[in-house]
């Protein structure tokens, strides 16, 4: 079999004949890849970068048919004062309580205890949100 061809007819079998044009596609798509990840990556941190004041429930305790205790921490820039809501919920899901508390303490971090005077028995407390006092 001496007159076999040895190597496969051209572009039958195989990557294309033009393997240059597929790297530049990949590297095409690599780029935008990245700028697509990139910008994904912006957003998130732009989107909770805005924010100066944000807080955190730690614990609530109902201490009476008409108060709630509610233990919040409140994370904010030192030349921030923040205004976060709170809010009691009774045991049918109807507000009995909802108060706005105003730190405005010159610090980071601040962990404090707060009192909601309810209509009804609270059976629970949540915090609505903070922010800062001039995002209002």
């Amino acid at each position: 079999m001496a007159g076999a061809p040895q190597t496969p007819p051209e572009g039958r079998y195989g990557r294309s004949a033009d393997a240059r044009a597929d790297r530049r596609l990949k590297a095409v798509g690599a780029v935008l890849g990245a700028a697509a990840l990139g910008f994904v990556a912006w957003s998130a941190v732009d989107a909770t970068a805005g924010s100066k004041a944000s807080g955190e429930l730690i614990r609530y305790q109902v201490v009476s048919d008409h108060e709630v205790q509610v233990h919040i921490e409140v994370r904010k820039k030192t030349d921030v004062d923040a205004i976060c809501t709170l809010r009691s919920l009774a045991a049918d899901k109807s507000e009995a309580g909802i108060r706005d508390v105003r730190i405005d303490e010159p610090k980071t971090r601040v962990d404090t205890v707060v009192s909601i005077r309810t209509a009804t028995r609270g059976a629970n407390a949540e915090l609505v949100g903070c922010k800062a006092a001039d995002e209002r």
